[in-house]
């Protein structure tokens, strides 16, 4: 005679088996949540990232338009006419040179005006928020040490191991794109 409990038995006993799928889908849901968490979290990293590229990239492309602009007003009054630190708050002295002829001194103040312009709208777009400029031109031989720094506030927390010789803004989270280069003068 067959029990219910023999091999053969057409009646499983299922008892000690009931309610194993159930934590198997629990563990599998666990799983599952620690992994979209994790690409939640990987998503939320690269976006934070490509908001600081975006930055570095917009400042940078500000300091390369003010190294072309001084490069093509090369005269002896580079360094008197470009020395400057200005940041977003400062309101640009409006000069024009598209339509009168400019000295060189004017041009200078015109390109000044241009880039203060440009900086402002970077701010209001976001691109460099409270973003602050020193140009710092030093004569030297036949040409001129040019230096500009871009400096802005981050949105993340950082902590600053550039070069502490760089005194360009004070906002906190500050960031900063150092850009030296060096012009040679035209000869009278």
């Amino acid at each position: 005679m067959r029990t219910a409990n023999s091999f053969f038995s057409p009646i499983k006993v299922k008892a000690k088996y009931q309610g194993f799928t159930l934590i198997e889908v629990l563990v599998a849901f666990i799983v599952l949540t620690v992994g979209l968490l994790g690409t939640v979290a990987l998503q939320t990293g690269a976006k934070q990232a490509s908001y600081d590229a975006n930055q570095r990239s917009a400042a940078l492309a500000l300091a390369n338009d003010i190294v072309e602009r001084i490069r093509a007003n090369d005269t002896a009054g580079l360094v008197a006419n470009y020395t400057k630190t200005f940041s977003y708050l400062d309101t640009p002295e409006e000069k024009d040179c598209l339509n009168t002829r400019c000295s060189s001194a004017g041009i200078a103040e015109y390109d000044l005006f241009q880039w203060q312009k440009a900086l402002r709208v970077a701010d209001n777009t976001g691109s460099l928020a409270n973003g602050t400029v020193c140009i710092t031109p030093t004569a030297d031989g036949d040409g001129v040490n040019l230096r500009v720094v871009v400096a802005w506030q981050g949105r993340q927390k950082l902590t600053e191991t550039t070069n502490k010789d760089i005194k360009c803004g004070t906002v906190s989270n500050r960031r900063t794109v150092v850009l030296d280069s060096y012009v040679f003068m035209r000869s009278a």
